[in-house]
């Protein structure tokens, strides 16, 4: 199981501009699987808490009871713009059901403090286990990326152009071990 601590200290960089991408929404879109097996894809909060990447939602909601039924996930940061400027994130994973008790309690705690808010219980609460990362970006923002990653260990990294007039698009990788 790799949770976002062990992701980030294994892919330190590649993690630092995912959580750019997804701090700068403070939003992302959850995809889940249905039951008849075809995708769902929902806007939700996440918060950081102890080394995970948790999302939670309401008792007994669509997004919650497919995390229930087949763990299976994937989460992407907010795309903002059609040219891909700024980059987007995503990783896929699966999600932990975190049942009630001593996390949970502290869990709560600490989104209050940070939010000024917590969910009433009954409340769904999922910590995810990222199985893989991957961030890509186009245009003007490839060189600057490029920079950053450069040397990075556990991570692949691709740099493509477009053409002649196009700085192209970098795509960086990671993989759980």
């Amino acid at each position: 199981m790799v949770n976002w601590q062990t992701f980030a200290a294994q892919a330190p960089v590649l993690a630092a501009l995912g959580r750019e991408r997804m701090d700068a929404s403070q939003v992302v879109l959850l995809g889940t699987l249905r039951k008849d097996g075809s995708p769902r894809i929902t806007p939700i909060e996440y918060f950081f808490f102890e080394g995970e990447l948790t999302v939670g939602g309401m008792w007994q909601s669509k997004k919650m009871t497919d995390l229930l039924r087949d763990p299976r996930c994937t989460i992407h940061s907010a795309v903002t713009s059609k040219e891909g400027v700024q980059g987007d994130f995503k990783l896929a994973g699966r999600a932990i059901a975190q049942e009630p008790g001593v996390f949970r309690d502290r869990y709560l705690v600490a989104y209050r403090e940070a939010t000024g808010w917590a969910p009433p219980e009954p409340f769904h609460l999922f910590s995810i286990d990222v199985h893989e990362a991957a961030f890509l970006i186009f245009e003007s923002g490839v060189a600057s990326a490029r920079d950053r990653l450069a040397g990075s260990p556990g991570i692949t990294v691709q740099t493509l152009a477009a053409g002649p007039t196009s700085a192209g698009y970098l795509v960086a990788t990671w993989k759980a071990r």
